[in-house]
């Protein structure tokens, strides 16, 4: 899945020509706390609530004022875990997808982008989970696929991730079943 998939068709974009009150009325409507100021297809920055806040007059054009804005994009062709991480790292809650020659092509809101995740990652199907923890060189999706599909299941979705302990994985496992004793007991022996 691509940002450009993933692009909201509802936030607008601001102009430097709109004021600071319409950006936060955008805001509160969308409930998001940045906007991209663009200038035809030209993206300029984030601008974000605290930004405006600052303004010594929000009634004015938002490209009156000196700003300094953050400039994050993703391009179009960017993997949805590549704007998970830009989103979270640097707390946004939404961001810009440029294209090849960096105009502007929209932009990829938290919301959307949680429930695009969830699609991904089977959450809507029925079934039960089951985080298992081993040192890394115990890690074998084969033989993890093997129990699972041994206990006729199948694996839905898969997260491997760093645990607590050094040289240790949490691997997290979505299956299509929710009656998951045999496969646990499996894995127990």
């Amino acid at each position: 899945m691509l940002a450009r998939e993933l692009i909201s068709d509802v936030v607008p974009a601001l102009k430097t020509s709109d004021t600071g009150t319409k950006a936060l009325s955008w805001m509160e409507v969308f409930r998001i706390k940045h906007l991209p100021i663009v200038n035809h297809t030209e993206f300029l920055g984030l601008i974000s609530d605290s930004d405006i806040y600052d303004l010594n007059n929000p009634d004015e054009a938002v490209g009156n004022h000196m700003l300094s804005l953050q400039k994050p994009f993703v391009s179009e062709d960017q993997h949805i875990y590549e704007v998970i991480e830009l989103l979270s790292r640097l707390e946004l809650t939404l961001v810009p997808v440029l294209n090849e020659e960096k105009h502007y092509l929209g932009v990829v809101t938290q919301e959307d982008l949680t429930r695009r995740f969830a699609h991904l990652s089977a959450m809507q199907h029925p079934g039960g989970i089951i985080e298992l923890e081993m040192n890394d060189n115990d890690y074998s999706l084969t033989e993890i696929s093997g129990i699972v599909e041994g206990n006729n299941a199948k694996i839905l979705s898969l997260y491997v991730s760093a645990a607590e302990k050094q040289s240790r994985v949490r691997v997290t496992l979505k299956i299509n079943q929710t009656d998951l004793t045999s496969v646990i007991q499996t894995f127990n022996r």
